[in-house]
């Protein structure tokens, strides 16, 4: 097809195909995978950029990967494509946090440059937690002090080579993880996903022309810039500051003082973390790339969280923060642990422009991924076995509405928990609860979003559980008067009824046979003045479990029968907060 006149439908067509080829690439991870942490949880991304790394679209599991597909390429054009060492059938693998991985090591990302006519015109990418890639500890530890320990690095090299995988390249993966089965089965799916990609463009370039193609992206790219500042510009000009308090590190250090400062000028954002704590000696630290991903999921909440996602969505936002911060971590800092102050980094941007879009952002939410990981060895089979995953919790109330419940952080988004079916069959546990966490906090005339708890029965002596809940010090906060929501943490309950904990992180406990693991993740914060909320809503709320009668008097000024629950009056505090009066 000639590529003299642009046709805007024809445009418009490709960029769909573009689409429907990220949607297939990450179909084709999730089909193939070996791991229940891709292909039931769905942690992972994958996607296409262009020939200069721009990110053109991505399919989402986790949306903590929402800006490290883009570094992850822009290494492989630093490292290779710029020094003329990139070859068509290429694959490269890349976890370095520090030089375009941006998160643990478990989280390995590949990238395959696709060749139309000689010259790269594009890239497809992806990023997947790994079970498992070595280290001190299964999993990934929560107690490291220097990413050595951490696990394999792969700091942007050539898993193919026109086409030809290394295969000593893929026995040192196999001779240093613990699960060389999952882990070179997830590798494969990755590779699959990719080549999947670099088929389909090819037939988009067939069918279009290359250069046809080329000014689709362009188009993509600039359209979405364009939208993205209006809606930057529609937000009103000002300095938003909000200071805060970030969990203690896994070694016993902190708690840690953060901060940003958000100015809106025009249709600029500019996002400054200066004066935050510098990195710490436990595994909290985040690279760089990674407080990318963190603000880029609450820029889009604060503005169109329905448009198209790619770097031209971006164009108006600028991130600052300090070297060697906790926020923007150097090498050899530890990082194993980053997801909770990516979720911090988010919490404190969310809190500064809440009250200036009530309907739009929520009270403070649960905020803990919630990671964990649980390793023994089957009490039926024998074999060993790993359970590595994220956990639910309550989300924060906002103005129209009461908050939700039992559903993962930001950072993890799209993606699925762990069924109790699988939780019993694949690791030798019995779960003896799985409930809401109904604990009544989150007071406000929306009410906060329950968190869950969770109980599993351990089996047979050789098990533990590393576990890290942020918010484990600082409860989610309420917004326009509405109350603060409650805790994260896990605790045992021994065979003969002794209680450990609770714990917010913590490495390695020892379970025994007949032990109950025991997980509760907080109630979001609520949303404006609990006396304001209808006296029958918190007769329901009694009646479903969500409160209890004491509660409902307490914090809601509702007197209820304890037998019948029929409403019997209010307390002299709503009478006199009443409009009505």
């Amino acid at each position: 097809m000639s590529t003299g006149k642009k046709d805007v439908i024809t445009l418009d067509i490709i960029k769909d195909a573009l689409h429907a080829i990220g949607e297939e690439m990450f179909l084709s991870v999730a089909r193939t995978s070996k791991s229940p942490i891709i292909y039931e949880v769905l942690d992972f991304a994958s996607g296409l950029t262009d020939s200069r790394g721009r990110l053109l679209t991505q399919g989402n599991g986790a949306t903590g990967f929402l800006g490290m597909l883009s570094s992850i390429v822009r290494e492989v054009i630093r490292k290779f494509a710029d020094t003329g060492k990139l070859s068509e059938g290429d694959i490269l693998i890349i976890n370095d946090p520090y030089s375009g991985g941006g998160s643990h090591l478990c989280d390995v990302g590949m990238a395959i440059p696709v060749f139309q006519d000689g010259e790269i015109i594009a890239y497809c990418v992806n990023k997947c937690h790994w079970t498992e890639v070595g280290g001190k500890d299964p999993g990934y530890p929560v107690d490291s002090t220097e990413v050595y320990q951490e696990g394999l690095q792969f700091p942007c090299i050539k898993l193919c080579e026109k086409g030809v995988v290394n295969e000593w390249l893929v026995e040192l993966i196999r001779a240093n993880v613990r699960f060389p089965d999952l882990c070179v089965g997830d590798m494969w799916a990755q590779i699959s996903g990719l080549r999947t990609g670099e088929k389909r463009i090819h037939e988009l370039c067939g069918k279009y022309g290359a250069g046809l193609v080329r000014d689709s992206m362009d188009r993509l790219l600039k359209n979405s810039a364009d939208f993205s500042r209006r809606q930057v510009e529609a937000l009103p000009d000002g300095v938003y500051e909000v200071r805060g308090m970030m969990d203690e590190d896994g070694l016993g250090n902190g708690p840690f003082p953060i901060q940003v400062r958000v100015t809106i000028a025009g249709d600029r954002m500019k996002v400054d973390f200066t004066g935050s704590a510098k990195q710490v000696p436990g595994p909290i630290n985040l690279p760089y790339a990674g407080l990318v991903s963190g603000v880029r999921s609450i820029f889009l909440a604060a503005t169109d969280p329905s448009q198209e996602v790619n770097d031209g969505v971006f164009e108006p936002l600028e991130i600052v923060s300090e070297p060697g911060c906790v926020f923007s971590a150097s090498r050899p800092a530890p990082v194993s642990v980053y997801y909770e102050t990516m979720q911090f980094a988010q919490d404190l941007i969310w809190q500064a422009l809440a009250p200036l879009l009530p309907g739009r952002l929520s009270a403070g939410h649960f905020l803990t991924v919630g990671g964990y990981v649980f390793a023994g060895v089957h009490p039926v089979t024998g074999d060993p076995f790993i359970n590595v995953g994220p956990t639910l919790g309550g989300w924060g109330a906002a103005d129209g509405q009461d908050g939700d419940s039992a559903q993962f952080c930001t950072g993890d988004g799209e993606t699925f928990n762990v069924p109790a079916e699988i939780l019993e069959a694949c690791y030798g546990v019995r779960v003896e609860e799985y409930a809401l966490h109904t604990d009544g906090a989150g007071a406000g005339k929306y009410r906060g979003g329950n968190g869950i708890v969770l109980a599993q029965r351990v089996a047979g002596e050789n098990n533990y559980f590393s576990g890290t809940y942020g918010r484990h010090d600082f409860a989610p906060w309420g917004l326009g008067g509405g109350g603060d929501g409650s805790t994260n943490g896990f605790e045992i309950i021994r065979k003969d009824g002794k209680r450990e904990g609770p714990f917010g992180k913590y490495p390695r406990f020892h379970l025994h046979d007949g032990d109950l693991l025991l997980v509760t993740t907080g109630t979001g914060g609520g949303y404006g003045n609990p006396l304001e909320r209808p006296e029958e809503k918190v007769r329901e709320d009694v009646g479903n479990g969500y409160l209890t009668v004491r509660q409902a008097k307490d914090d809601y000024g509702v007197i209820l029968d304890p037998e019948s629950l029929r409403i019997l009056g209010v307390t002299e505090e709503r009478r006199r907060h009443s409009p009505a009066s």
